[in-house]
């Protein structure tokens, strides 16, 4: 019999890790290649895992909860054939390995605590530990209390094994075989000092109800809380007349419909316009990594997309400025019906370089958009109403029923100033103006 590792795929770019969320199948149980073996989430999208053979499954390595690195083995799942020698699921990081000598040593006192602790560490509010920083604590005496005040250096804010070294390197596995000595004393002396000082709960009455945030809706939290402490956010606003882009979509939509076997909306009109002025304009087509900033060479918009429960997702139309309007068209419809559906894959949601959200969705007329980090501009899209306006003519100016919305722009005003931000939001406005009405497609 052969023992095949199942182990954690690459999910796309930047997604380094991911967290088991279920097991579809258990040890004993009989699996089918492509037939998914467990549920894992990113901080983007909930996926599956499925097996690459056919077999037993006869060992699991990970709990539901638990962290795992991309690469690290999953479980091992026996097959016919020859055997093989499995490997143990290697805890690795993308950190840089440090002396082999303190690795063996701590991994020589990890390996001896699974039988000498009774130190349970478990995962504390949003932060989640990895197998291997949970036997290290374990090992080295670690309260939970010490690990949750421990500063992760890892993927927001996760601790890592460098972390833990550090700490313990740096006294702190002697101050946590203090600790019991110490505890009684300082549970009397100064209660206050164990810990930061917890804020007051929120007063709820009989009749209120208390909601848990779900998963994605804590992640989403973290993500605009971060993103406000990171961008210093300004917006340009500009209304734009779009009542050329109304008539012309009325007289063709139902022939597109008819010949490509798709709706033909709005968004991906919108979507080639916001293409074209990032075109003109690369240097709001950038991210920014510390003190540097990278100009992105491909063209990838994100477009927020709502999902079932709520939550928005941003899947992502890869080098957008490439596709023709029919094109454009069916990577829209295709990745809103996947969100929608929940099938969007980890690639989907990789690689964006701008965003556009349309607000107009839900009735609103404009909005302030936060930067999906690392990018520096977000496009709000409002909703398309029909105004009085004044019309200019050679014989004078005359009021007229016309059809206009609000296009809102959020920035990054450490990298984008004031002149950028304003042109390239007047230029999406003026290729939405221009539009053709006469155009074939």
């Amino acid at each position: 019999m052969a023992r095949f590792e199942l182990k954690l795929p690459k999910m796309g770019e930047s997604v380094a890790e991911a967290t088991v969320t279920n097991w579809l199948k258990s040890v004993g149980d009989t699996i089918e290649a492509d037939e998914a073996v467990l549920e894992i989430a990113t901080d983007k999208v909930d996926s599956e895992v499925p097996s690459e053979v056919d077999g037993v499954l006869v060992e699991i390595f990970y709990n539901t909860d638990d962290v795992v690195q991309v690469g690290e083995i999953l479980a091992i799942i026996e097959t016919d054939g020859e055997a093989s020698t499995p490997t143990a699921p290697a805890a690795t990081t993308n950190e840089a390995t440090p002396a082999p000598k303190t690795v063996a040593a701590v991994e020589n006192t990890v390996n001896v605590a699974k039988e000498t602790t009774q130190v349970t560490i478990t995962n504390s509010g949003d932060r989640f530990y990895s197998p291997l920083v949970k036997n290290m604590a374990a090992a080295e005496g670690i309260s939970q209390a010490q690990l949750d005040n421990i500063a992760g250096s890892g993927k927001d804010g996760r601790v890592t094994k460098n972390d833990m070294l550090a700490f313990i390197e740096n006294g702190g596995a002697q101050a946590a075989q203090a600790a019991p000595v110490k505890a009684e004393a300082a549970k009397t002396a100064a209660p206050a000092a164990k810990a930061p000082a917890a804020k007051a709960p929120v007063s709820v009455n009989g009749g209120d109800e208390v909601i848990e945030m779900t998963r994605m809706g804590k992640l989403i939290a973290h993500h605009m809380v971060a993103s406000v402490q990171t961008s210093a956010h300004v917006q340009s606003f500009i209304e734009a007349d779009v009542t050329n882009i109304w008539n012309w979509r009325k007289k063709v939509k139902d022939g597109f419909a008819k010949r490509e076997g798709e709706n033909l909306t709005f968004t991906p009109i919108f979507m080639e316009a916001v293409a074209k002025a990032l075109k003109d304009f690369p240097m709001m087509n950038i991210a920014v990594d510390g003190d540097t900033i990278i100009k992105r060479k491909n063209i990838n918009l994100g477009m927020a997309a709502a999902l079932p429960d709520g939550n928005l997702i941003v899947p992502v139309i890869k080098n957008a400025d490439q596709l023709n309007l029919v094109g454009m068209s069916k990577a829209v419809n295709g990745l809103a019906n996947s969100a929608r559906t929940g099938q969007l894959k980890p690639d989907d949601i990789q690689g964006g370089t701008y965003t556009v959200t349309n607000v107009g969705t839900f009735g609103s007329i404009m909005g302030t958009p936060i930067i999906n980090q690392p990018q520096v501009g977000i496009l709000a899209l409002g909703a398309i109403r029909k105004v009085p306006a004044v019309i200019e003519t050679p014989d004078g100016d005359f009021i007229g029923i016309r059809y206009k919305m609000f296009l809102s722009h959020s920035y990054d005003h450490r990298v984008v100033n004031g002149a950028l931000g304003g042109q390239f939001v007047k230029a999406v406005s003026d290729y939405l103006e221009g539009w053709d009405v006469n155009r074939e497609i």
